[in-house]
C-alpha cells in the first residue's frame, strides 16, 4: 500500500492549535501550582506508613478469613440498615424528579423565555452548589435525625442536578415534532406534552436511574451526621476501632450497590 492511500489525520487551523497548547499548558500550569497545597509531596507516605495501613486491613479483613467470626456479624442490622438507605435514596430520587421536570422545562432555553430560563438555571447553579452534608444538617435542625432529613437533603441536591440534566436533555430535541404538532393548533403545554416529553422521556429515565445509583451511596454518607441509614452503623464500627464490623458493613454496601447498577443497567438497556 503506497503512502498516498493512508488516511492522514485532519490538519487543525494555526489559531485551533494555539488554543490547544493554551488549554493544555494551563491544566499543566494549575497542577504545578496545586502541587503543594494539595500535599501531593506527602506520596512516599504511603510506604513509609504501610505499617499503620497494615494494620487497618488486618483487621478490616479479619472476618473475611475467620469463618466463625464471618458468621459472628450482626448482618439483619447491617442488611436491614442498608435497606433503610437504599429506601432513603428512592424517596429522595422519586422526589427530585418531581421537582426536576418543571424546573428542566423553565431551564431550556428552546421552549421559555430568556427572562425566565436564566433566573432558572441560576437557581440551579445555587442548589447544586450546596453540600448535601449542609443541606442534610439544615433539615436534621428541622425536623430532626432520622431518615426524612436524608431524604430531604438528597430531594435538593438530586432535584438541582436532574433538572439541569433534563433542560439540557429538553434543549437538544429535534424541532420537527413539536412545530408539527404546533400545526395542528395545539396550544404551548399540549406542545410540550405531546411534542417534547416524548422525545426526551426515555433520557429523562436514563439520568433519574444514574442519579438514583448515585444517591444511593450519598444516603450512606448523609447517615454519619444522624441522617438515618447504614451511615451511623458505620461510624459507630469506625469510632469504636471495630474494624472487623467496618469490613462487614462496606461488604454490604458494595454489594448493594453492585445490585443497583446492574438493575440499572439492565434498565437502561431496555430503555435506549
Amino acid at each position: 500500500m503506497s503512502s498516498d492511500t493512508i488516511p492522514q489525520p485532519p490538519k487543525k487551523s494555526a489559531s485551533a492549535l494555539a488554543f490547544d497548547i493554551l488549554l493544555w499548558g494551563g491544566v499543566i500550569g494549575l497542577l504545578v501550582v496545586s502541587f503543594r497545597p494539595a500535599e501531593i509531596d506527602k506520596f512516599p507516605q504511603l510506604f513509609t506508613e504501610a505499617g499503620r495501613m497494615r494494620e487497618f486491613a488486618t483487621g478490616f479483613f479479619a472476618p473475611f478469613g475467620n469463618a466463625e467470626l464471618f458468621m459472628s456479624m450482626d448482618w439483619p442490622t447491617y442488611i436491614g440498615k442498608m435497606w433503610q438507605t437504599i429506601q432513603m435514596a428512592l424517596w429522595g430520587t422519586a422526589l427530585a424528579i418531581i421537582v426536576a421536570i418543571p424546573l428542566g422545562l423553565l431551564g431550556a432555553r428552546n421552549i421559555t423565555p430568556v427572562w425566565i430560563q436564566q433566573p432558572v438555571r441560576r437557581a440551579l447553579d445555587l442548589i447544586r452548589s450546596l453540600p448535601d452534608l449542609v443541606v442534610a444538617l439544615i433539615f436534621i435542625t428541622a425536623v430532626g435525625l432520622g431518615p426524612f432529613a436524608g431524604v430531604m437533603a438528597l430531594m435538593f441536591n438530586t432535584g438541582g442536578v436532574l433538572a439541569k440534566l433534563f433542560a439540557e436533555a429538553v434543549e437538544s430535541i429535534d424541532k420537527g415534532p413539536v412545530e408539527g404538532v404546533r400545526a395542528t393548533g395545539a396550544v404551548p403545554l399540549q406542545e410540550i406534552v405531546w411534542g417534547v416529553i416524548p422525545q426526551v422521556a426515555p433520557l429523562w429515565t436514563s439520568y433519574a436511574l444514574y442519579r438514583f445509583e448515585s444517591s444511593s451511596r450519598s444516603a450512606t454518607v448523609l447517615g454519619l451526621i444522624g441522617a438515618g441509614g447504614i451511615g451511623q452503623v458505620l461510624l459507630e464500627s469506625v469510632n469504636g476501632f471495630q474494624y472487623d464490623q467496618t469490613g462487614c458493613i462496606v461488604l454490604v454496601i458494595v454489594v448493594a450497590v453492585s445490585m443497583i447498577d446492574l438493575l440499572s443497567q439492565i434498565i437502561r438497556t431496555r430503555l435506549l
